[in-house]
């Protein structure tokens, strides 16, 4: 199998390029590649698909093999992929993911895209939807007790569910014990990808992220869309915004006009190789 290693602000994953050819068994490959000691390491894993609802299709894999609708810092590399390898000359594309086609504007430089603006959407706030059990029209500050202790959660989707929680300190916290805790709490049937946000200023957030199926990520997209839509919600910042996270800053805007949330930020192409994936399955079940 051929692939190319890309990241967004650190959010890894390994890329496919599919438009001539399907892979099969996607669940498994994504297992078997993701694993940072014995196959390429990564996030999980994309595969750039052809589309005929839009330019290209993208389908995203969690490191554990579950499916995932949407990844923010995925669908930007997947954007730099088909532009620098040739696969369209395109500035403004259109790339399905999840049954959702997003919006996406590429800022080239000296013939490689750069920065990616993506229209991410609007924000999902109804609860069923999200979906997190819970009742009224938005969760915003709601009482949650994780393992004995109180927080407090606004939940949003953007293409997959997110709970926000805001605390004075996010780098003393215990993520590896915290997160799978959220992950898996009985209020969320789909699981759910939690960001823990520190209020810099109106303006700047710092976050964490723990993302259901690959545990702590340098970036999350759709999380820090999430955060900066929860962090307006709460009066605690503007409608635009600079998220800081592990790898890198996004910049948010959630638009008054049309109620979407644009993303920014960069992409970036690491190495490209070919792996013998039944080999490397040997090799997984033999240890």
């Amino acid at each position: 199998m051929k692939f190319t290693k890309m990241h967004g602000i650190g959010n890894d994953y390994v890329y496919v390029d599919c438009t001539k050819e399907p892979l099969k068994n996607p669940e498994e490959t994504a297992r078997l590649v993701s694993d940072r000691h014995k196959g390429i390491g990564g996030d999980g894993l994309i595969l750039i698909q052809p589309s005929q609802e839009a330019d290209f299709e993208m389908a995203m894999y969690n490191a554990d093999g579950s499916y995932g609708k949407m990844c923010g810092n995925g669908i930007r590399c997947v954007a730099k992929y088909v532009y620098d390898h040739g696969l369209t000359d395109k500035t403004d594309l259109k790339i399905l993911s999840g049954g959702a086609v997003k919006y996406l504007k590429l800022t080239v430089t000296d013939g490689k895209v750069s920065q990616v603006r993506v229209n991410m959407g609007e924000p999902i706030l109804k609860p069923a939807l999200i979906p997190v059990v819970g009742e009224g029209e938005r969760l915003v500050a709601e009482p949650v007790c994780v393992d004995g202790k109180s927080y407090k959660m606004t939940c949003i989707s953007m293409g997959n569910p997110h709970a926000v929680v805001f605390m004075e300190d996010v780098k003393g916290l215990e993520l590896e014990k915290l997160g799978p805790k959220f992950e898996k709490h009985e209020r969320f049937p789909d699981r759910v990808n939690t960001e823990f946000v520190r209020i810099i200023d109106r303006a700047t957030l710092e976050m964490r992220v723990w993302e259901r199926g690959s545990g702590e990520t340098m970036a999350c997209g759709t999380g820090a869309c999430a955060v900066a839509v929860a962090a307006a919600l709460n009066g605690f910042a503007g409608r635009s915004v600079t998220v800081r996270l592990l790898g890198g800053d996004l910049r948010i805007d959630w638009s008054e006009e049309d109620n979407c949330v644009y993303m920014t930020g960069p992409a970036a192409e690491v190495f490209q190789g070919e792996i013998d994936l039944e080999m490397l399955r040997n090799q997984c079940v033999a240890t």
